[in-house]
């Protein structure tokens, strides 16, 4: 049973060592955490701006300076090798390739003679215009010509887009490609504001910017694994080309080249040179770019390292509070253990309620921090408890009523709402009553009526003026004809007083000392007798004083005694 009562302390006690070696653990060493410069890797796509929109968004989250100055460097060199993507896209789309359909054949077929048509038709209006000047049939036949070129210009342009909008048209398309990127480039939006690393205060804005954080490295290693993957395909990709390039410089030049032909095959390998060139700082700036996320996601470790620190710092605080409770409420038992026991119980728990109260917010305080708008939220909250919890409120109160000088204690016989009984517990809402039936009976039905402590505010309830708990009961004696009755009597009352002195004296002292402090009018504890005319004779009723517990006891005892006395008057 003991080890049981032990068990929360000792769970407490291994949570809190648990958290104070964690703390220990993740507390600053004094040096920063760095990564290394450049190592390798790659991707390829055409115009593949993956590794920039990824840059980007990691950008967004940036809000330390550290971190703010790798997002600026990711931004830069994602940005680089997006230039040389175009740049290489562009030359290879120059290289006049065969169409892909006869519907592309026909539109390039098309395109060519717009254009020879419109190389021919602007000669012609150049030779024409220095006609017009001495000639009017020179000058309509100029007019002519400028219309139907502007024609075949209109013609030509809606070509150009049919073969844009069939796909065969790949430098155009890489062009508005490059110049949206020119355009985003130069309405990027800032880096956002910077934070204060300090700023949560409380265990939950902590918690919240360590998983926040935790995401951060997660989506930082996924980005430097995308510059890494890019890094590995551009360099297949150069390799390929770079043994292309030099298996054509190795080949002989074929018999009979002409010039225009040999000059044709040298820009070729121009270009592939070229190309390589842009590969070779495409794959550095991957390759640097995964250092950059390398470094950064450092520093988000780093970060995560003290909010974890923090948060254990937070947790260790909680379960101090929760162990000095513990204690506490140990301490509280131990205290009380000799107090009075109908005060005991009271007592303890309001104690060990306040002590849970302090504890409990004092934890919120830690968790949540204070409120920024205290006046209001007490104002909103003490309104909303007024109506909501009217009855608990006043229930609650109300103990606080039976628990004063002129309340009730536990033991104590009372009559609430109409319910007599002995009071078996008193808590905070709520008192339990160990019902004792009639009040002339006055022994236990074995049923327990609990009442809403509100009945001590709300309405009223019957309990005795001394600790004692003196009543006043009543025996009856009928007195058959014949004899003397006034002796009978006499004898009856003497009887009662002999059997009831203790308890009209101790009965009279405590009255007269509650008298004396309210200054109400003394009055006697002495037995009073009565006599009433029956069918049967005389009945004597016979008042005493008695303690409530004891009155079924005593009266029974008088009632042995008395008849004892009538049968010993009658057998004389």
């Amino acid at each position: 049973m003991k080890r049981s009562k032990n068990l929360p302390a000792i769970a407490v006690v291994i949570l809190l060592a648990a958290c104070l070696l964690a703390l220990f653990e993740t507390r600053d060493n004094g040096s920063p955490v760095t990564a290394k410069k450049p190592v390798a890797t790659a991707q390829a796509p055409a115009v593949d701006d993956r590794l920039l929109r990824t840059a980007r968004q990691m950008a967004a989250t940036a809000d330390t300076p550290d971190e703010q100055d790798d997002a600026r460097e990711a931004l830069h060199l994602a940005d680089h090798a997006l230039d040389q993507a175009f740049a290489t896209a562009l030359r290879a789309a120059e290289t006049p390739a065969a169409p892909a359909s006869n519907d592309l054949r026909e539109l390039a077929a098309q395109i060519d003679k717009l254009k020879a048509d419109i190389a021919a038709g602007q000669t012609r209006i150049d030779q024409l215009t220095k006609a017009a000047a001495t000639s009017d049939a020179a000058a309509d036949e100029l007019e002519l010509a400028n219309a139907e070129i502007a024609l075949e210009k209109d013609e030509l342009d809606d070509a150009e887009q049919d073969r844009a909008r069939e796909g065969g048209d790949r430098h155009s398309a890489i062009e508005r490609a490059l110049q949206q990127h020119e355009s985003d480039q130069k309405q990027a939006p800032p880096l956002p504001k910077l934070t204060d690393p300090s700023a949560a205060a409380t265990l939950a804005q902590q918690i919240q910017l360590w998983f926040a954080l935790a995401g951060r490295a997660g989506l930082l290693q996924e980005a430097r694994q995308q510059a890494l993957d890019l890094a590995a395909s551009l360099t297949a990709q150069h390799n390929a080309l770079e043994s292309q390039s030099a298996a054509a410089t190795n080949a002989a030049a074929p018999g009979g080249e002409t010039t225009g032909a040999k000059v044709a095959r040298l820009r070729r390998l121009s270009d592939q040179r070229k190309t390589l060139t842009e590969f070779d700082k495409r794959v550095q700036d991957c390759q640097q770019l995964a250092s950059v996320y390398q470094n950064w996601s450092a520093v988000v470790a780093g970060r995560q390292r003290s909010e974890l620190h923090r948060v254990l710092g937070g947790l260790s605080v909680i379960l101090a509070i929760l162990l000095v409770v513990v204690v506490i409420d140990r301490v509280i038992r131990h205290a009380f253990h000799q107090a009075d026991r109908k005060r005991l119980h009271q007592i303890r728990m309001l104690a060990t309620l306040g002590v849970q109260l302090l504890a409990v917010v004092a934890i919120l305080l830690i968790v949540f921090g204070p409120p920024t708008q205290l006046s209001t939220i007490i104002g909103l909250a003490t309104a909303g408890l007024t109506v909501v919890m009217k009855d608990f409120i006043v229930a609650f109160f109300g103990w606080f009523t039976l628990m004063g000088k002129n309340g009730i204690r536990v033991g104590d016989w009372v009559e609430i709402e109409g319910v007599s009984g002995e009071v078996i517990e008193i808590g905070i809402l709520k008192t339990v009553l160990l019902e004792m039936g009639t009040s002339a009976g006055g022994r236990p039905t074995g049923r327990q009526v609990a009442f809403s402590n509100s009945f001590a505010m709300e309405k009223h309830y019957f309990n005795f003026s001394t600790s004692s708990q003196w009543v006043w009961d009543q025996l009856e004696v009928t007195i058959p004809p014949g004899g003397d009755p006034y002796r009978i009597v006499q004898q009856i009352r003497e009887t009662v007083e002999r059997e009831t002195e203790s308890d009209a004296a101790g009965a009279a002292e405590e009255w007269q000392r509650v008298a004396s402090t309210y200054g109400a009018s003394t009055f006697s504890a002495k037995p009073a007798v009565d006599l009433r005319p029956s069918p049967l004779g005389l009945e004597v009723v016979v008042s005493y004083i008695t303690k409530a517990p004891n009155r079924d006891t005593l009266k029974t005892h008088l009632f042995h005694v008395i008849v004892d006395l009538l049968h010993k008057r009658a057998s004389a």
